[in-house]
């Protein structure tokens, strides 16, 4: 069965939580496909990842890279597991996938301020429990550590 966590953000922005999520991740020995909304924002994400953190290297690389089979952390517009990753970030919107059996763990990010992600996400959760999924939702405490919610 697959583990899809659902995490709000309330007070915190994506370019912040993901790089944490995708560290911890990369710390278990997971391999990770983070799918975005489209090129633009890969490019968006990998530029980030480069750049937020003077102090930490997170590997990574886009789906149009040549080596992308090889990275641990796989930026992504599409649907596929090119990199044979075991858990998928979707992010901005992006669909449960239809292959989700076959990851550990689905992580659902999803922006509180925007009533169309959470309803988005909502819809999102439903689908994950009609499909036999373990879905579980997130909400960051008043120190912003994530604490399970339901």
């Amino acid at each position: 069965m697959t583990e899809v966590r659902f995490y709000h953000l309330i007070d915190q922005k994506l370019e912040r939580v993901l790089p944490q999520l995708l560290e911890l991740s990369l710390q278990r020995g997971w391999r990770v496909v983070v799918q975005a909304s489209s090129d633009e924002r890969v490019e968006a994400l990998d530029a980030h990842l480069w750049t937020y953190r003077d102090d930490s290297f997170l590997p990574h690389g886009t789906s149009r890279s040549p080596d992308a089979v090889d990275q641990p952390v796989l930026i992504t517009a599409n649907d596929g597991n090119p990199n044979h990753a075991n858990v998928r970030f979707l992010i901005d919107g992006a669909p449960l996938p239809d292959d989700a059996a076959n990851y550990d763990r689905l992580v659902l990010i999803f922006d509180g301020n925007d009533d169309e992600a959470v309803a988005l996400a909502r819809e999102r959760w439903s689908q994950a429990k009609g499909q036999g999924h373990d879905a579980s939702y997130w909400q960051p405490d008043e120190n912003g550590r994530w604490v399970q919610k339901a």
